[in-house]
């Protein structure tokens, strides 16, 4: 297939003027028109609607498109695997993540990536409650699990343990749990639509959850830096990342609770691309970059 042909289509497509996009590729407007009417030829579909006032896509064209500009992707890449090729690292890259995750760890790093890539322009959507990548149109996302979407790539980035937390003057005012049981009695903070974690004691097998089964939540928050600010200020018991509260566990002013019980749900960080995506260098770069940069994330001793 013509990749020239290719770079055509996908660039009259964008401007839907056949004589302008061919002048981009130092084509004259007979032979750019000749080309594409080959391609159309190869293909078997008209891939425009042409009149003597305007030229829109076809609905064969409208679906060729996506895969049309992962060709050039492709053909790219290869070029760049080889060492050859003109291809810069350049674009827009949509990129969602925790708000939390990011003050902490993306935002200090991000100065020294958009200087290595001074042609990449980062657009962050940074939320807690996460979004859905392929209707938002995301070329990458963040996430603390790995999901079981078919339609979606994880690549793991780096381990996310989690525990049991509130602030001394919590404790001293309600007392330290000593049993899971005991947290029925207790005011609990809860990230918003989170699931039960399983909670097993180091010592057995006894299973328990957070939260407790018909626990009643004292406050509900979907912020991960609020929920922490809370339980400092004595609003409950947490539960919290270990990248989120490492600082104030050294410093003390939030303390573990339950320590001989941990959480069972094999959390990790995950950096998440569409399947249907082909990896291209500006997201290719930007993943290399963040592994490179928090591969390993504050844990307990």
């Amino acid at each position: 297939m013509d990749i020239k042909a290719i770079q055509l289509f996908v660039l009259a497509a964008k401007s839907l003027n056949i004589s302008a996009a061919g002048r981009q590729l130092g084509l004259v407007p007979s032979v750019a028109s000749a080309r594409l009417s080959k391609l159309e030829i190869e293909l078997g579909a008209d891939l425009f609607h042409r009149s003597t006032r305007k030229v829109t896509l076809s609905v064969e064209g409208t679906e060729f498109l996506p895969f049309a500009n992962e060709i050039l992707a492709q053909h790219d890449n290869a070029l760049a695997a080889l060492g050859r090729g003109t291809t810069k690292i350049s674009g827009n890259l949509r990129f969602a993540a925790s708000s939390t995750f990011a003050q902490l760890y993306i935002a200090p790093i991000l100065p020294e990536f958009l200087e290595r890539y001074p042609q990449v322009n980062l657009e962050m959507r940074l939320s807690d409650t996460q979004v859905s990548l392929i209707e938002g149109g995301y070329d990458l996302a963040l996430r603390n699990f790995a999901v079981p979407d078919s339609s979606l790539i994880g690549r793991r980035l780096a381990s996310d343990t989690r525990i049991l937390c509130a602030s001394p003057s919590y404790i001293e005012k309600y007392g330290m749990p000593k049993t899971p049981d005991d947290l029925m009695s207790h005011q609990l903070l809860v990230f918003m639509h989170t699931k039960p974690r399983k909670l097993r004691a180091k010592t057995n097998k006894n299973l328990h959850s957070f939260p407790p089964p018909h626990a009643k939540s004292r406050v509900i928050c979907d912020d991960g830096a609020s929920s922490r600010i809370a339980a400092k200020a004595g609003v409950g018991i947490c539960m919290s990342s270990t990248w989120n509260i490492h600082t104030d566990l050294l410093d003390g002013s939030l303390v573990r609770v339950l320590p001989d019980y941990h959480i069972e749900d094999e959390s990790a960080v995950w950096l998440i691309y569409p399947k249907s995506n082909v990896l291209t260098p500006k997201v290719r770069v930007f993943i290399d970059y963040l592994i490179e940069k928090i591969s390993e994330l504050p844990q307990l001793n």
